[in-house]
């Protein structure tokens, strides 16, 4: 009964994350228009909101005393955000009325590759740095503030990459209201996230790391699934494409900030080692996919099934070794 209850406080927190995410995305999307931002530039605005679960469970685990789940959180809404956010902007974007040309094709603009993908193989690998040799292993306070001062630099440059003329938008009372009104909902969903998922862990007997990494970093992502979904459908394909690439961004630098502000030691090596390399590989095979695939810059169907295929054989061999 006690698990049962928490299940649905963890369902309820998500979906207020989400209703959240959703108020505040829409005026980041503006600011986009308004300061004439390139597709895979306003991904990184609109990754503000929609990976803002993911730093505001960190934040609440950090606080708690529970880092590990959001260490867990941090590499799995990482791992399994790329494969699943690939493949529903491809459904989306076969079923959006704008698709042309070849429809066994995603194309995507060469920003995906050199405004995203790229920077975070980069700040994967500063990440990597920071916390694995013996002498700095772990997350301490200077690790954050790298990572911090990381992703203002990621942000510099895909803003001034290919800017262009600002459009004028207009701005409503409503939306302003409702994006206070989302702020709040996103803060209170991550909170609540914590609280289940610790209760959760508890009532099944297994790891805080392992109820991060399977179960909160699951249901994180669930506000980058619907916004994905709605953006490639309106034909933004490379926003929608990209928007996985920088919500992960946010997730290793911002979401990383508050868990190395309390100081994390890293208990479980080879568990966090795995991990992190594979947020690695699957970062590294999204980007070869776009450069080196059967066509330049797209995304053909198997190469969407081989990318979740490689989640899968990455998650079995995990689990096997858990």
């Amino acid at each position: 009964m006690n698990l049962f209850f928490w299940i649905l406080v963890l369902l309820a927190a998500v979906w207020a994350a989400h209703w959240g995410a959703d108020q505040v995305a829409e005026p980041l999307k503006k600011l986009r228009q308004q300061w004439g931002l390139t597709e895979a530039a306003g991904a990184a605005f609109v990754a503000l909101a929609t990976a803002s679960p993911e730093v505001g469970t960190n934040t609440v685990s950090a606080i708690r005393g529970l880092s590990d789940i959001g260490l867990g959180n941090l590499l799995g809404s990482n791992i399994i955000s790329v494969p699943v956010i690939v493949t529903v902007a491809y459904v989306a974007s076969r079923k959006g009325s704008r698709a042309k040309g070849d429809r066994r094709l995603m194309r995507v603009k060469p920003e995906a590759l050199t405004v995203q993908a790229l920077p975070y193989l980069a700040i994967v690998a500063l990440a990597a740095i920071l916390t694995l040799p013996q002498p700095w292993r772990g997350l301490q306070p200077i690790d954050g503030w790298i990572m911090f001062a990381a992703y203002f630099v990621y942000l510099a440059q895909a803003i001034f990459r290919q800017r262009q003329d600002g459009q004028e938008v207009r701005w409503q009372k409503k939306e302003i209201i409702l994006a206070v009104l989302g702020a709040i909902a996103l803060g209170a969903g991550a909170y609540f996230t914590v609280i289940a998922t610790e209760n959760i862990v508890s009532a099944l007997g297994i790891s805080r790391l392992i109820g991060g990494l399977f179960i909160t970093s699951t249901l994180s992502i669930a506000p980058e699934v619907f916004a994905t979904w709605s953006v490639a459908r309106s034909g933004q394909v490379t926003a929608a494409t990209t928007n996985v690439i920088a919500d992960n961004m946010v997730t290793m630098t911002l979401a990383f900030f508050p868990l190395a502000l309390v100081t994390l030691p890293i208990e479980d090596l080879q568990l966090f080692s795995v991990n992190l390399a594979f947020v690695a590989l699957l970062g590294a095979i999204y980007a070869a996919l776009i450069y080196f695939g059967s066509e330049k810059y797209s995304f053909q169907l198997w190469e969407v099934v081989a990318l979740s295929g490689v989640y899968l054989v990455g998650l079995c061999k995990k689990d096997g070794a858990n």
